[in-house]
Parts: C-alpha cells; sequence; structure tokens
C-alpha cells in the first residue's frame, strides 16, 4: 500500500451513529465510531489493555467503550474513563489507542494511512462530478489486491474481449494512444479505439488535441472516474482489504432523468449494467498471477498499454516519496 495518503475506504451510511463498526482495511482490523455530533473516528480495533476487539464495544457520548472491562477512549485514543479507578479517577497515559486521521465527504469516510503532517490536506474527489447528480452505489468483494482492479479499468484494450457483448461491441480493436497527462495525483486519459482498417495504430504525437473532457479519470491511491458523458459517469473506489483481497465500491451517477420515478428507474439500471461489466472483468482479474502488480514484473507491455505504464511509474513514485522500498517480484517457474 502506498504510505502518506487518503483512502476511501468506506461508505458514509455504512457507519451509524449507535454502533462501532469492525472493518479490516490495507491489512489492519479498524473500528469506525461516531461521536454525539455525528462525526467519524476511526481506531485500531484492539483495546490496549488486553486487546479485545473495540468494535464489540459500545459508544459512550463522545468515547468508545470495550466490551471487555468498560475502558473508554476518546477520539484521540486516550483512555478517558477506567470504571475500575471510579469516576474521577485519572487513567493512565500509556493507555492509548491507535488512531487514524478521517475525513468524510461525497457520502465517502476516508482514512489517511501514514504520518499526518500539521498542514495535512483532506482528499480530492472528483470535482466534476457535482451536488446536481444523483447515484446508486454497489459492493464486490475480489480475491485480488487492488492495484490489480485499478490497472484493469485503465486497460483500454480488453473491451472487444472481456465485454464482446456489452461496451466492447462494435470489434474496435485498434488502440491509439491512449493520451496520458498527470498532475502527480490526478491521471487524465484519453482513449481513441477504432476498427481494423489496415492501417497502423497513430502515435501519441500525431492524435488530435484531447477533447473537453477525458475518456479516464484516476485518483491516486485508489479512485477512479468513467466519463461516459457530460450527465452520465461511472465512479469507482478500489477498496484495499490486504495484500490479496480488495472491495469494489461502484457507483452509477446521472443527471439526465429528474423526475423521481424516471430517476430511480435510470439509476437503477445503470446500478446493475455497471454491476454486470464489473463481473465480466472480474472473471479475469481475480485469476491473473500475481495477485498485485510491480513497477517491473516480466510483463511485455505494449504502447496500447500506456496508462497501466503510467500508472506503474507514477505508485512506483509516490511509494518511493514515502520512504517505501519497492517491491520486487520474482516470478516463479512455469508462471
Amino acid at each position: 500500500m502506498i504510505r502518506n495518503q487518503w483512502y476511501a475506504i468506506l461508505e458514509s451510511r455504512e457507519v451509524k451513529s449507535k454502533k462501532p463498526v469492525g472493518v479490516t482495511r490495507l491489512g489492519q482490523k479498524m473500528v469506525l465510531w461516531r461521536d454525539s455530533q455525528g462525526k467519524v473516528h476511526c481506531m485500531g480495533d484492539k483495546c490496549p489493555h488486553m486487546s479485545a476487539p473495540l468494535s464489540r464495544g459500545k459508544i459512550v457520548g463522545d468515547h468508545l467503550a470495550c466490551p471487555f472491562h468498560g475502558f473508554e477512549y476518546d477520539a484521540s485514543g486516550a483512555c478517558a474513563h477506567l470504571p475500575a479507578l471510579g469516576k474521577n479517577g485519572e487513567p493512565p497515559k500509556v493507555l492509548k489507542a491507535d488512531i487514524y486521521p478521517t475525513y468524510e465527504s461525497n457520502d465517502f469516510i476516508w482514512i489517511y494511512w501514514g504520518e499526518p503532517s500539521e498542514d495535512l490536506q483532506p482528499p480530492v474527489f472528483f470535482e466534476s462530478i457535482t451536488d446536481d447528480f444523483s447515484y446508486t452505489s454497489f459492493q464486490d468483494p475480489w480475491d485480488v489486491h487492488y492495484s490489480r482492479m485499478a490497472e484493469n479499468q485503465l486497460d483500454v484494450c480488453h473491451l472487444p474481449f472481456v465485454h464482446h457483448n456489452t461496451i466492447g461491441r462494435g470489434s474496435r480493436m485498434i488502440v491509439e494512444g491512449p493520451l496520458v497527462q498527470s498532475n502527480g495525483q490526478r491521471m487524465n486519459i484519453w482513449v481513441y479505439n477504432r476498427l481494423d482498417d489496415g492501417t497502423p495504430p497513430r502515435p501519441v504525437d500525431q492524435l488530435p488535441p484531447p477533447r473537453e473532457y477525458p475518456y479516464l479519470q484516476f485518483q491516486f491511491p485508489n479512485l477512479w472516474h468513467n466519463w461516459i458523458a457530460e450527465d452520465i459517469r461511472v465512479m469507482i473506489a478500489f477498496v484495499p482489504v490486504d495484500e490479496e483481497h480488495s472491495i469494489l465500491y461502484g457507483r452509477f451517477y446521472q443527471r439526465v432523468m429528474k423526475i423521481p420515478v424516471l430517476r430511480e428507474i435510470m439509476n437503477l439500471a445503470g446500478k446493475y449494467g455497471s454491476r454486470m461489466i464489473a463481473c465480466q472483468d472480474k472473471r479475469v482479474v481475480t485469476r491473473q498471477i500475481p495477485k498485485k502488480t510491480y513497477y517491473k514484473m516480466g510483463e511485455r507491455l505494449r504502447p496500447s498499454d500506456g496508462a497501466v505504464v503510467a500508472y506503474r511509474r507514477r505508485r512506483k513514485e509516490l511509494k518511493e516519496l514515502a520512504g517505501q522500498t519497492e517491491e520486487v517480484y520474482v516470478q516463479e517457474r512455469g508462471v
């Protein structure tokens, strides 16, 4: 996982106001809960006293109480009340739970994975998805590292094959480009797929200027946006569970239909269509070896894989900026 990044890990509706929620994210067991003001907090799901799961406890005002001995922890992770010492007792400072900075917007809950700085900026969502869009969402667990899921949605070559009867209809197998522009945290990608007329693909420097909006966007570390049309979008959060498991959080956005009944019909149709397309990908991606990707891993990538190459390169750079050493994939014999 890339450190010093904001990860979208849950939808807001998954954390209620009266009950803590235990999840595994980024290889760690975590508990999320809301205080009396509705603000969401995230801690390691382990009481520092005797390692009981805090997610099985209860919310007491602005504290999260352990189910084992009733120790209460505040939003900073400090033990604010130890029942065995009485209401005026002062808990020892060593009793402090691990905490993760949180942020909530666009109906997502983010956590910051790394060492936060004093001027930590909030996570960035896709600003073109404005409040006048409505959406429906779905979730799907995949037995694969989230990097494989991300690369699949940046791959512009697989459409006529994996999605031959859905979005890949028309046999547009020739890939020109893709054209990739990046500001470090976001990749904008323009794709030019066409029929095979016997002429070779044009190189990137011979493609027409990019249209007003990109075909795809990727916001590091785990958000993807398909700009289908000005008023229709598909967005995915690739939520990392651990090194071999992830959850796809998909959303279909639209602002074409505004009449309530027609709006809901269109949203449901978009949701189920998006889910069907994702399932076509899942059948292939979850069988790729290895389950995660690396900057260098022996694969023979082509110019049409330009967005995947750009993703791997930037992922490597972000890990190095966070002081992480890029892992090396050693290919097993026969794989």
